[in-house]
């Protein structure tokens, strides 16, 4: 066809500015998405007509979303920084994105060693890849458990540092947080939200949690309180564990009435790690804190 390269007013087109712009930057290998392939033969045509070989052309498939439509706003689609925004690590998206269009046999994860070494452009998927949330949130999830400790906990601290919070003010070091909550959460916005209340001078425990606990609320908050009030029970998380479970067991209760009432009173919710976890990730002096200040709460 007739191609235009330039508009009424000199400005040049589209097409005309890509080549010249590859040109001076000597690009030699083009890889693009295939709702570019109408372009590439009269891209070819001005490289030539400008006396200029032509780069290699590779063309990918389009990317869908979860509904097998072409990847919209719609679909949530957004920048890659914002993949760190919602919690995500570098490691987690790039395996993803590769993997989304590339297989290599029946493999999930690659490091980016194997994935320069393996990588060939011929092994690109010929047909559309469609998003899977549940995917990624899956593989951030294995990254945030594989990485080292202290990476994982550096992006936590921006994580913490994004609701406000100064993980340098008191509470736990973030790198006692990562491992506490990384087999519960899939991204670091999660786990940043779950860890909160351990940086927070107090919490609201939930209105409904609350609702359903019994009669034996404020007992079961005083015997807590005297059980932790001994230097022999801070040993550790399972010495913590264990005295937790013997209030229980001198109150001649199920666990279940003991461990919402410490939840409750320590986070504001009742879901969470081992209570040995959370009581060492508190500290002793807060933890009574909150028992005493819970205390208030539930009552005579």
């Amino acid at each position: 066809d007739d191609l235009i390269i330039a508009r009424g007013d000199g400005s040049p087109t589209y097409n005309l500015t890509v080549v010249v712009d590859d040109m001076d930057m000597r690009i030699t290998d083009v890889i693009r998405g295939d709702d570019h392939l109408n372009n590439t033969p009269r891209q070819i045509n001005l490289y030539r007509a400008l006396g200029v070989e032509p780069p290699r052309f590779a063309h990918l498939p389009m990317i869908h979303g979860p509904d097998g439509a072409k990847l919209s706003k719609r679909h949530g689609a957004v920048s890659v920084m914002q993949y760190r925004h919602d919690g995500f690590l570098p490691e987690a998206l790039l395996n993803y994105l590769v993997r989304l269009g590339w297989s290599h046999g029946d493999e999930e994860i690659f490091s980016r060693a194997e994935l320069v070494q393996l990588f060939d452009i011929k092994d690109v998927n010929h047909s559309a890849s469609s998003i899977n949330p549940d995917k990624l949130r899956w593989l951030n999830q294995h990254y945030m458990r594989e990485l080292p400790v202290a990476e994982v906990a550096a992006e936590l601290r921006w994580h913490l540092g994004q609701l406000g919070i100064d993980p340098d003010g008191f509470g736990p070091r973030p790198a006692a947080v990562v491992p506490a909550y990384v087999d519960r959460v899939h991204t670091l916005v999660e786990m940043a939200e779950e860890a909160r209340p351990f940086f927070q001078d107090a919490v609201e425990p939930d209105p409904e949690a609350m609702a359903k606990l019994d009669a034996s609320a404020a007992m079961v908050v005083d015997a807590l309180i005297v059980a932790l009030d001994d230097d022999g029970v801070w040993e550790s998380s399972d010495t913590l564990e264990a005295a937790v479970k013997g209030v229980a067991k001198t109150l001649e209760l199920k666990l279940g009435k003991v461990g919402p009432v410490l939840r409750l009173a320590l986070l504001g919710h009742t879901s969470s790690p081992g209570f040995g976890v959370i009581l060492e990730l508190m500290g002793r002096m807060r933890s009574i804190q909150r028992l005493n200040a819970f205390r208030d709460r539930v009552g005579a």
